[in-house]
């Protein structure tokens, strides 16, 4: 551009996969930067400029790769009061709620905890991945439960159940053995 000429990038346009809060994260005042003009408007004297616009979108292809269900071991960037901001593969951050970050202990994680973490929502238009890591643990928990449920049944109908006349043959039983015990001494 020429000197004297300002461009306006939108804090949106830096990045395709950082959260960029504010510009100083992803740039110092006087640093020059390579642009794209996105828009030019002469009458109000106005120029949008665009960082990410100089790469293809990488949202194309996460579909392939963050689809719900799938899991990774990720560390937890940041935390705030809603939840926590996780660092995935390809330097793509998910938000996990807050009560998607319980653990199997029942302790919240915090940041710098690397945790399996799963997909449970991805929104390409959004550029959005939530993820979970309770959900994981709690699945375990619950398959243990119904493993558990099903032998003890499993158990319990093939376990005879007790009579009296059961009882009336173990005592005849005792009664033998001790008298044997007896005639052996």
């Amino acid at each position: 551009m020429e000197e004297g000429v300002d461009g306006l990038i939108h804090i949106s346009d830096l990045s395709w996969t950082k959260k960029v809060k504010h510009p100083s994260d992803f740039t110092k005042v006087g640093q020059v930067i390579e642009a794209q003009v996105l828009e030019l408007d002469m009458e109000e004297r106005k120029l949008s400029l665009g960082v990410k616009q100089l790469e293809d979108n990488p949202w194309d292809g996460y579909e392939s790769i963050f689809f719900e269900g799938a899991e990774f071991e990720s560390e937890i960037i940041n935390t705030s009061k809603n939840g926590a901001t996780v660092a995935l593969p390809h330097g793509v951050e998910a938000f996990a709620p807050g009560r998607h970050l319980v653990k199997e202990d029942r302790s919240k994680a915090s940041a710098g905890e690397t945790l399996m973490f799963r997909v449970i929502e991805f929104h390409k238009e959004a550029q959005k991945i939530v993820v979970s890591h309770t959900v994981i643990h709690k699945e375990l928990q619950e398959a243990e439960k119904k493993s558990t449920s099903k032998s003890m049944k499993k158990v319990q109908q093939t376990q005879q159940k007790s009579t009296l006349g059961d009882m009336d043959e173990l005592v005849a039983l005792k009664k033998s053995m001790a008298k044997n015990e007896k005639e052996a001494k």
